[in-house]
């Protein structure tokens, strides 16, 4: 999960004043950790609180998002998600929205399959992005951490994921005319290319920055991923949790120690 939330504090100051280039500096002072993090820990939440068969994940889905988000109102949520954290009884929009496969990193690293990658993802998703291709985006990432924290080679993880998307491009190909894009759609391809093209962790980040776009989702879903095959460097998990307040940073420790 720090992987997700590295990408989205890296891509933080980049999401408005893209840079297509994969030279620069990692953390700077400009760097905050946006509603991708905040998100995704909300997710780690309600997981632990869930009960062991995950029966009632929706539910504490739905209370974790408003518990953990509502304190960050200014930390970058969308306007219709911004309604849907605050109502007293939050239904889903309709959304395809990339926010939905950017909080789901935890889902994978918590399955312990393919089936249940996708049937976590899903409730978590239902909640609120409930069209087919806002629960597709959030299923391809699930699947990928997946198969990247079991060992799957590279090339058996871009088989499966070709099953979701059409990734017949490349990062140089779309570099100067990839656009700001917030759907699923335009997202997720693009941030699992972004792995498919590295050979480490910092390199699939390095990457997903590299193509502009929305910056810090693209390289929060590119992050998780790349944590699930690679593993994360100290130095840059260290970094990234300069960032998180006590109270984000206790999330993360205890979903990290976490043992279903």
């Amino acid at each position: 999960m720090i992987g997700a939330i590295i990408g989205d504090i890296v891509g933080s100051r980049f999401e408005w004043n893209n840079h297509r280039s994969k030279d620069f500096e990692l953390f700077t002072p400009k760097c905050f950790a946006t509603d991708d993090s905040i998100m995704t820990l909300a997710i780690a939440e309600a997981l632990m609180r869930a009960k062991s068969d995950f029966s009632d994940l929706s539910a504490q889905a739905v209370r974790c998002m408003q518990e953990v988000g509502r304190p960050y109102p200014d930390c970058g949520y969308g306007g219709h998600f911004l309604g849907w954290m605050y109502a007293d009884d939050p239904q889903p929009y309709h959304s395809f929205g990339n926010g939905a496969a950017m909080r789901v990193s935890a889902c994978g690293l918590a399955a312990k399959s393919v089936e249940e990658a996708k049937a976590l993802s899903r409730a978590v998703t239902i909640v609120s992005h409930d069209h087919p291709e806002g629960l597709k985006g959030a299923e391809a990432t699930a699947v990928a951490i997946y198969m990247g924290k079991s060992g799957a080679p590279m090339a058996d993880i871009r088989a499966c994921m070709e099953g979701y998307y059409a990734l017949d491009f490349t990062l140089d190909a779309i570099r100067e005319t990839y656009r700001f894009n917030e759907t699923c759609q335009q997202t997720v391809p693009q941030a699992l290319e972004a792995f498919f093209e590295s050979v480490d962790f910092e390199d699939a980040i390095r990457n997903a920055i590299s193509i502009g776009g929305d910056s810090d989702t693209l390289a929060a879903i590119t992050g998780g991923v790349a944590e699930a095959y690679y593993g994360v460097p100290e130095a840059l998990s260290r970094a990234a949790r300069g960032y998180l307040d006590e109270r984000l940073l206790d999330i993360l420790e205890r979903f990290e120690a976490w043992e279903r």
